[in-house]
């Protein structure tokens, strides 16, 4: 038998990911798309790959140095429409089943969005794209702006990056454009009769909550109608098959907490009735885990429709596991969760009774997967890593239930490294949002910290979604006392129970996880070394900087900073920067405008000021969630330096 070795950072490189898939038609075969870096090139590639779900072979469709993405089939199952960048930039590409090369769809001089949709009789596709226009070299040109955000993180500046709605013959290959109201339209989904699309309009002039969309709907002589505005959060809108409905994910604007829970709801089109089929669920509808993978196109907030239109299939986060429920339409509330386990799961496709979703575990990264909804019968279809983590010693994980300071429980995890003795090394690893969570799903930096002989510490601490209202609301206008309070409590835990080594302990985190590692250093010295990513440290220039600022700013503090000058101090990391003697590093993405680099470099010249020890790497081009699925280059030299960071001070 081959000798096993550890989790090294060169795993991620040899790593396949799946990024979704789709069932045909008839049911019979899948599309789906898988990603992987190639590491001499430092360049990830995703190809296309088909699978038989009688048989369950499966081949590869695409090859060559290009990313092929969000594969769909025509209605009549004889061919697949998918985005590829083999030209240079992201073109609508269709490619018949039967045989034959792919041929190219579109030609935009700026390329084409993400999302696109098959007209019901598979004549037409509906896609998103910018305008063709040269852009200008904002470096050099002057510009104005008049947006209330005008620029957004992995996006842009605004004006120069918003997309319109298209619809292409797919025959002919005339295109008409339907939309041109500077607003950010995308993810069209066509009426039943085909005579008008649906699509989500955000990134509005005048909008403060940039990233809420409104549902518009839009004929195919470019007349748009608002169908539903105004709410805090709304997403993956669907239509029920009469085309009489929209069932969709969202909260109103009814003025409770931000981290509430969303729920489901269904809009009636004739009558504009909105009914909540989720209100006696404790929590979520549409959660997600956090996740350290480049795997965006398993969106958790999925609302998939049974052919009947009587049932919804999506996600219900409770505590660390992500799973698809049932959720009934109409009459009685009805939520009956339909898979199970220590995974998290996250529904891709349905076709009459077969459910095609990806499911992860904490040691296994996203694998397809097929349900017989009327049979109750599960398969796993594709094995992608099996044989490479076969050769590898992978972590052990022990789920961790404690009372916090004020008798509150909360949940958590412990990875133990497969070499060396307990107590571990141990590393504090925070997740962001604040309103997200960790769970049970693959996170390579965590089995990279194993694989270096460190214990993890994960949970979810105050603010986490999955354990109801009242403990995702609770630290607004309080950011780094509850929250605080759980994640040593959680330390001590783990230090009690034998794993955790409290001479030497480590922290990290990313976003609200790189907040909180500077709101520990600052108030502690028991770490003997920090890794804040891309954090919040001064919620006073994060208002007017972030953006997400002008309204994330007010819903956590609780007003607006000079309204509250006091919460904006009390909470900012940087009040406290000057306590800090934890040798620290922390790590900025340049094109980072959800957390702007100003946030780190503010903490930096602090800590530089009182001496303590720090540095700073950063990341040139990248965005909020680069060292996850940005450029390679940056998450080599992002996992490199915690490594090289942990390693000399812990």
């Amino acid at each position: 038998m081959a000798e096993r070795r550890t989790m090294q950072p060169e795993d991620l490189f040899a790593l396949q990911f799946l990024n979704g898939g789709a069932l045909s038609p008839d049911g019979l075969r899948i599309v789906y798309t898988v990603s992987q870096i190639d590491a001499e090139a430092d360049k990830e590639y995703a190809a296309l790959h088909l699978l038989d779900t009688a048989s369950g072979e499966s081949r590869r469709l695409t090859h060559g140095e290009q990313s092929d993405r969000g594969a769909r089939w025509s209605p009549d199952g004889k061919a697949i429409t998918f985005i590829s960048d083999r030209s240079g930039k992201a073109q609508l590409h269709l490619l018949p089943m039967d045989g034959g090369e792919a041929r190219q769809l579109s030609d935009f001089e700026r390329g084409v969005g993400g999302s696109f949709a098959w007209s019901p009789d598979g004549t037409q596709i509906a896609f998103s794209a910018k305008a063709d226009a040269e852009a200008p070299d904002l470096s050099k040109e002057a510009y104005r702006v008049d947006r209330t955000v005008y620029r957004f993180d992995a996006i842009g500046y605004l004006d120069d990056e918003a997309q319109d709605l298209y619809v292409l013959d797919v025959a002919g290959g005339d295109v008409t454009r339907l939309t041109d109201d500077r607003s950010n339209n995308s993810n069209p989904r066509w009426a039943a009769d085909g005579g008008s699309i649906f699509y989500d309009a955000n990134m509005q002039p005048d909008a403060a909550r940039a990233m809420s969309p409104d549902l518009m709907r839009v004929d195919l002589a470019g007349k748009s109608s608002p169908v539903l505005s105004g709410w805090t959060s709304l997403a993956g809108a669907s239509l029920t098959p009469d085309g009489q409905r929209v069932v969709f994910v969202g909260r109103p604007d009814d003025g409770k907490p931000i981290g509430t829970k969303a729920d489901l709801y269904v809009l009636d089109l004739q009558s504009g009735a909105v009914d909540c089929r989720t209100a006696g669920l404790d929590v979520g509808v549409g959660g997600r885990l956090s996740l350290d993978m480049p795997v965006a196109a398993l969106g958790a907030g999925n609302v998939i429709i049974t052919d009947d239109g009587q049932s919804a299939l999506t996600t219900v986060q409770r505590g660390g596991r992500n799973h698809i429920y049932r959720i009934a339409l109409s009459g009685e509330e009805c939520c009956t969760p339909i898979t199970a386990g220590e995974s998290a799961v996250f529904p891709l496709d349905l076709v009459g009774q077969q459910l095609l979703f990806a499911q992860t575990s904490m040691n296994a990264p996203p694998e397809l997967h097929l349900k017989r909804l009327d049979k109750g019968e599960s398969q796993q279809l594709t094995t992608m890593n099996e044989a490479h983590l076969a050769g590898i010693d992978q972590p052990t994980w022990s789920h961790l239930l404690w009372k916090s300071v004020d008798d509150v429980e909360v949940e958590g995890w412990y990875l133990k490294p497969p070499a060396g003795e307990a107590p571990y090394p141990t590393i504090l690893y925070i997740h962001g949002g604040p309103h997200a969570a960790y769970g049970c799903g693959f996170h390579f930096d965590f089995q990279m910290l194993a694989g270096a002989g460190y214990g993890v510490l994960f949970l979810n601490h105050r603010a986490s979604t999955g354990y109801g209202d009242a403990f995702s609301t609770a630290i607004k206008g309080d950011w780094g006392n509850l929250d605080y309070q759980d994640l040593m409590s959680g330390v001590d835990y783990a230090i009690a129970l034998g794993w955790a080594d409290a001479d030497r302990l480590g922290v990290c985190g990313t976003s609200g996880g790189g907040n909180l590692s500077c709101w520990i250093i600052g108030q502690t010295d028991r770490f003997k070394a920090a890794i804040p990513q891309n954090p919040v440290t001064n919620w006073r220039s994060f208002y007017g900087t972030s953006d997400i600022g002008i309204y994330f700013g007010v819903e956590q503090m609780g007003g607006h900073p000079h309204e509250i000058p006091e919460v904006y101090e009390k909470c900012s990391p940087l009040t406290y920067a000057h306590r800090c003697k934890t040798p620290t590093l922390l790590v900025q993405s340049e094109l980072d405008y959800r957390c702007p680099a100003e946030q780190s470099e503010q903490f930096y010249t602090v800590l530089k000021a009182v001496g303590c020890p720090v540095e700073m790497l950063r990341q040139p081009g990248g965005y909020h969630g680069a060292s996850i699925s940005g450029a390679v280059n940056l998450r080599r030299a992002h996992n490199d330096a915690m490594l090289d960071w942990f390693a000399r001070y812990v």
